[in-house]
């Protein structure tokens, strides 16, 4: 039970925040409405955030407690603001070169990258595997922080900090080197068409088998086609894992280094990335992670990693 000295300070807490919390929606509401333009799901995001925000204490401190997971959010949606390709040329040849150069297989007589040999050998119980796999880039570190909160918030803001910096060093690979999927190269050769939408590649074999366009739509509607180069889904289930062991419960580390093998195994077999794009992602994620061990954690002294900390605790 909180004394009143700390519960004054909370509640001064809590309304500075809820005025900063105003602020930022009203910016972040005004930025999306004039560069992209906003959509349904802008305003369904936001209101959920509102209302969970301003709904009662114990709620507002599960918005805070994932506020990096917003914040890559936010980035990620506004990437296509400044596509890529407008920084600097696509490369649609040269990392299929390069992947087959490094790990070419034979295929009848012919030099092929592993993606392609593996989807020429494609089999139902793989493509199903693959595709779910796929889906818990998102599910897993959600219900991981989720977890977290209740158990240890600490950790919490960590992981959340490092999956929010492993993001942030990919995005600067994306635009340092816009570069085409293997199932650009396969499908459309070695033309840049700007005006291509995403494409589920080898996932539509899944959508097959549940007779549902579950991946069609999802990459349909991605307008970041150009950036295959790093794979932040080779990324994130590695920075799930070292959080796992982390955290010190041996089934989670289990779980997360199957999924480690399952999406780095998916990603090729469905052409979406090279093996180059999967080390480049796995890359991204020991520089978050040493970026935060040896600045943030190892300081021997109060970050503001442990003053956000502190702000969600009860």
């Amino acid at each position: 039970m909180p004394n009143p000295s700390t519960e004054d300070s909370y509640n001064r807490f809590s309304k500075s925040n809820i005025q900063a919390f105003s602020i930022f929606t009203l910016l972040y509401i005004s930025w999306i409405s004039l560069s992209m333009g906003l959509r349904v799901e802008h305003l369904g995001a936001v209101s959920f955030l509102l209302i969970t925000f301003f709904a009662n204490r114990k709620t507002r401190n599960i918005t805070l407690g994932f506020g990096f997971f917003i914040i890559y959010a936010i980035l990620y949606d506004s990437l296509r603001v400044w596509p890529n390709h407008e920084f600097n040329p696509v490369h649609i040849l040269e990392p299929f070169n390069l992947e087959k150069k490094l790990f070419g297989l034979n295929l009848n007589g012919t030099m092929v990258i592993p993606g392609e040999y593996l989807f020429a050998h494609k089999t139902d119980i793989q493509s199903f595997i693959s595709g779910v796999f796929y889906l818990t880039w998102v599910p897993f570190p959600l219900a991981f922080a989720f977890y977290l909160y209740f158990k240890n918030k600490k950790l919490l803001i960590d992981f959340g900090f490092t999956f929010l910096l492993t993001n942030i060093v990919g995005f600067v690979f994306y635009y340092l080197y816009p570069a085409a999927p293997p199932w650009y190269k396969i499908y459309c050769g070695t033309e840049l068409d700007l005006s291509i939408l995403g494409s589920a590649a080898g996932l539509i074999e899944f959508d097959r088998l549940v007779s549902f366009p579950l991946f069609e739509n999802m990459y349909t509607r991605n307008s970041n086609v150009f950036a295959a180069i790093p794979s932040l889904h080779a990324a994130y289930p590695l920075v799930l894992l070292y959080f796992g062991i982390k955290n010190r419960v041996k089934w989670m580390s289990v779980v997360f280094f199957l999924d480690i093998i399952g999406i780095w195994f998916g990603a090729v077999y469905t052409l979406h990335h090279y093996i180059i794009d999967l080390l480049l992602g796995s890359l991204c994620a020991i520089i978050a992670i040493f970026v935060y061990e040896k600045i943030f954690n190892r300081l021997g002294k109060k970050t503001f990693l442990d003053t956000y900390t502190n702000l969600i605790r009860r």
